[in-house]
């Protein structure tokens, strides 16, 4: 879970995360930008909040969890990348977690977000301080949402 996975060194969807982020909030998501590909993937990968990314289908499964998020949900970068985002919350969890989908939908972005989250053990934990933001290209094309957070 330490090391980064090739799988993660999707370019063009690591710099939407940033830079949709960044056009949102007004807030940079890393200290530093770096401009090369691999520096970037390393720099989200090792950030030190969890930052995780899923699609816009009808059950949209994540494609992006670093470090961190795989360590709080117990899993490989496959097995996460392979999870709808509504299971990373339990069940009686997921109708306040749409209602928090529908309002990023509607305003671009939510912070200070706090929400009960599952492990694939079982183990649950509070996730704290977070943001949740549209993924949203310079054409105004939304790919997705994400997510980045602390956790108790």
């Amino acid at each position: 879970m330490n090391e980064l996975p090739d799988a993660a060194l999707d370019e063009p969807r690591l710099r939407l995360i940033v830079d949709s982020y960044w056009r949102l909030t007004g807030k940079p998501l890393l200290e530093i930008v770096p401009d090369a590909a691999r520096e970037l993937a390393l720099a989200l990968w090792q950030a030190p909040r969890a930052i995780v990314a899923h699609g816009t289908g009808v059950d949209p499964v994540f494609f992006y969890g670093n470090r961190l998020a795989l360590q709080l949900f117990e899993m490989s970068f496959a097995e996460f990348t392979r999870l709808p985002s509504r299971l990373s919350a339990e069940a009686p969890a997921r109708a306040e977690r749409a209602r928090l989908l529908q309002e990023v939908t509607a305003h671009g972005y939510v912070d200070n977000y706090a929400g009960m989250r599952i492990a694939s053990s079982g183990r649950r934990f509070l996730i704290d301080n977070g943001t949740v933001w549209n993924l949203v290209d310079v054409a105004g094309v939304c790919h997705g949402q994400a997510a980045t957070f602390s956790a108790r």
